[in-house]
């Protein structure tokens, strides 16, 4: 076969970037696979603060029948008694009350009350009014209103019964393994209760909503009738806002069965934590005391992990 000059200059100038490139690639692959190596046998610097109580420290006697104190950002428990114990959860069952609440209704939807009949704590709706659903789940979670509750479920499709079904179903999915709703507003009730444990984690989940964040840290507002002739002033029941540093919310409980219960979030010094007490005889106080024992026992120090730990972390 007959080349002529120009075709063999081609041939030789595809011949050499052929070699140039096929040297490249192996030049990059053995520099990727170097680095890949490198970084296998390296320690990465990758830190977590890791809570250390001091050997020196006593723990909290508290009346709570059952208590949790979680760091979020470790996942470590700072305090527990009992925390998996079925007891009832009175209104903090309204944290998942407004979870489904938020999941449906567009804020700005306007409710006509029907006829209010409810025991407990009331906002003081009046049949006929029209009112927001926003201000509902304010008077819901700032002032733990049962009427906002109820109002809320009946006016979901299908009705009240879809309502709690709504929010079994959610408890399912949040895996609240030992957690049951029967109403919406968490009165006593048969097949009505939830745990410490199970109480962390739906509020863990409702503090990443803007909305719910915001308004459990209220602690007075006025909402009002559409037409603004009715008019609901709500005081916020959580007596540590404002007074313990870096508490925002979340949510009180009570009923003469289940006693007091609260759950507490805070934020202080870069840490973030979460505090349930079911069953107590001062919620607030005993609250706080764990608080600042936390704070005053507890040194987070900074935890190096390997590539390979923290791949299965």
């Amino acid at each position: 076969m007959k080349f002529l000059l120009g075709d063999k200059r081609n041939l030789l100038f595809l011949s050499l970037f052929t070699f140039v490139f096929v040297a490249s690639s192996a030049l990059a692959i053995s520099k990727g696979q170097e680095i890949y190596l490198e970084q296998r046998r390296t320690i990465s610097k990758s830190f977590t603060p890791i809570p250390v109580l001091s050997e020196e420290s006593g723990f909290p006697v508290l009346s709570a029948q059952a208590a949790l104190a979680v760091d979020l950002d470790a996942g470590s428990a700072l305090y527990e008694k009992n925390p998996e114990k079925a007891l009832l959860p009175a209104s903090t069952t309204k944290i998942m009350t407004a979870l489904v609440a938020m999941d449906y209704y567009p804020t700005d939807t306007i409710i006509k009350v029907g006829k209010v009949s409810v025991e407990g704590q009331k906002m003081g709706l009046v049949q006929g009014e029209e009112i927001s659903v926003l201000d509902l789940l304010y008077g819901l979670l700032i002032y733990s209103a049962n009427d906002a509750a109820e109002e809320l479920a009946v006016n979901y499709p299908g009705g009240r019964d879809m309502f709690i079904s709504a929010m079994n179903i959610k408890a399912g999915q949040l895996h609240l393994d030992n957690t049951s709703f029967s109403n919406p507003s968490g009165l006593d009730g048969n097949g009505h209760h939830s745990t410490a444990r199970d109480l962390i984690r739906v509020a863990e989940v409702a503090m990443k909503r803007s909305l719910f964040r915001e308004m459990v840290a209220i602690k007075e507002k006025n909402v009002a009738s559409i037409d603004g002739k009715i008019k609901h002033r709500l005081v916020n029941i959580n007596q540590l806002l404002g007074k313990v540093d870096g508490v925002l919310g979340v949510k009180t409980g009570w009923t003469e069965n289940a006693r007091e219960n609260l759950v507490t979030y805070i934020e202080r010094d870069g840490k973030r934590i979460m505090i349930v007490l079911l069953s107590s005889q001062d919620r607030f106080g005993e609250t706080e005391e764990l608080i600042s024992w936390i704070f005053e026992n507890y040194e987070w120090q900074e935890v190096e992990f390997s590539l390979e730990e923290y791949r299965q972390i």
